[in-house]
């Protein structure tokens, strides 16, 4: 089992997924010239703004569930990873994934705005949907959902179950014991919120994040202001790795460039899919006001925390034998302590806690586009929750490659989809700057930019008109 992950790992990313990754991205990058730089400033303010219903989803909701499922244990663990296996230049390429992959951000989450599904009071969508409705094929959209519960239910759940044992087990020498209770603790946590819908899920997400995410890069800071006469270093060792050509040829699969790049989508998922199905339940009057918002998540997830996370590692160094949570602890404990272990500790509980239930957002969004009933709802509640439990119990390598390889088909199916839909989104974008340049609040009205099967947009149009 552990080998076959680990070929279908290196041939998925060596040949397919990191060409599709940077083609995507730098096409959609110069289509819509730069709209991740161009329009930043224009994604901030966009999250002020409130949904115009009193029980809806809000810009900044969507952007907490979907960071709530990008900014998880990938962002410590996942950067100790790539360092550990890729070196310093691996942090580079994570970089450029980040940079040009929100271009990609933008498309996908622009399309599932405008192809959602209205369901009660709040709205669904995601790349399944905008595969039924522009493409027309449902069965399309089935075989993404099935891959999305997948990853992460199947592999990126038990992956940050893993990665909080893993964290705990240095307070212990019992690493057995402490996966189960990890295990259990973190299983009935998740029931509780799971089982509260995704209203809570947005509440809690809204709150812990931020918080959290705010915390981390205080300590960053810190950590890389005690050591700022190390930094012209770190960034010359960043930047030298990341061009050493000739170890890069010498070895692909583990190189720098695959590292960073495999690190960085699992890190910020910009391309793979899952951030459209937050960025859909937002109550917005124009399908680009979320595309723009969820570019900043991508730069929230890498160039801010990830970034965060490899210059306090690298201001520790890369050593033989130390990956993933270990390393972490060793960094920081070097620089101020023991109270440092306490402080990464609890970071890893929580970046994970919050991207379960982010996670578990998707998947049963993904579930309802198959099939839709409560007894059907019920079970796969408790299988996503025996998943986190089991998770805790597996093995360093198991996880990760079982991870990357949901992950990776996911995103290959998502990327080939949006490139053949992109120009739907390029006709959004120019119809928001226009109304933008004439002195509007942009508000979107899909038949008289020839769009079809945006269904609920009649609706959601005349509701605006009214206020």
């Amino acid at each position: 089992m552990g080998a076959l992950l680990s070929t279908l790992n290196e041939f998925l990313y060596s040949y397919i997924l990191i060409a599709l990754l940077l083609v995507a991205g730098l096409y959609f990058t110069f289509r819509t010239r730069f709209v991740q730089f161009r329009l930043f400033k224009e994604g901030i303010q966009l999250l002020s703004e409130k949904s115009h219903k009193q029980d809806g989803v809000s810009s900044f909701q969507a952007l907490m569930i979907s960071t709530a499922s990008r900014v998880g244990t990938g962002n410590i663990a996942g950067v100790a990873t790539a360092l550990a296996a890729g070196g310093a230049g691996s942090i580079f390429w994570m970089w450029i994934i980040a940079l040009i992959g929100a271009a990609s951000a933008f498309i996908e989450s622009t399309l599932a705005q405008v192809y959602k599904n209205k369901d009660g009071e709040q709205y669904r969508g995601g790349p399944a949907y905008y595969m039924q409705k522009a493409l027309g094929k449902r069965w399309l959209g089935v075989i993404f959902a099935v891959l999305l519960i997948a990853c992460f239910c199947f592999g990126f759940n038990p992956l940050q179950a893993y990665n909080v044992s893993s964290a705990v087990a240095y307070y212990f020498d019992n690493e057995q014991l402490v996966a189960l209770i990890i295990g259990i603790i973190l299983a009935v946590l998740s029931a509780f919120v799971i089982f509260g819908g995704v209203h809570r899920i947005g509440i809690i997400s809204s709150t812990v994040v931020p918080v959290m995410a705010v915390l981390y890069i205080l300590l960053g800071v810190y950590i890389t202001f005690i050591n700022i006469d190390k930094l012209p270093v770190l960034f010359h060792d960043i930047f030298s790795a990341a061009f050493d050509f000739k170890a890069i040829s010498g070895g692909f699969a583990g190189s720098c460039v695959m590292h960073g790049i495999k690190r960085g989508l699992f890190s910020n998922e910009a391309g793979m899919g899952s951030a459209p199905n937050a960025g859909a339940t937002a109550d917005v009057s124009h399908p680009v006001k979320q595309g723009l918002v969820q570019t900043i998540s991508v730069f929230i997830d890498t160039i801010l925390i990830c970034t965060t996370t490899a210059f306090m590692l690298l201001n520790y160094g890369i050593y033989d034998g130390l990956q993933g949570m270990p390393y972490v602890q060793q960094a920081i404990f070097s620089e101020i302590g023991e109270i440092g272990i306490h402080f990464i500790t609890i970071s890893i509980f929580l970046f994970a806690f919050s991207s379960l239930i982010g996670n578990y957002c998707y998947a049963e969004g993904n579930l309802k586009f198959i099939i839709n009933s409560k007894k059907s709802l019920f079970i796969f509640r408790v299988v996503c929750i025996l998943a986190i439990f089991f998770g805790a119990q597996l093995d360093f390598t198991t996880v990760w490659d079982l991870a990357d390889v949901l992950m990776g088909f996911t995103a290959v199916l998502n990327i080939v989809v949006i490139l053949i839909l992109g120009k739907v989104a390029f006709i959004c974008l120019r119809d928001y700057t226009q109304q933008k340049k004439e002195g509007k609040d942009p508000l979107f009205d899909p038949e008289k930019l020839g769009i079809k099967h945006a269904d609920c947009w009649k609706d959601i149009k005349k509701e605006y008109e009214d206020l």
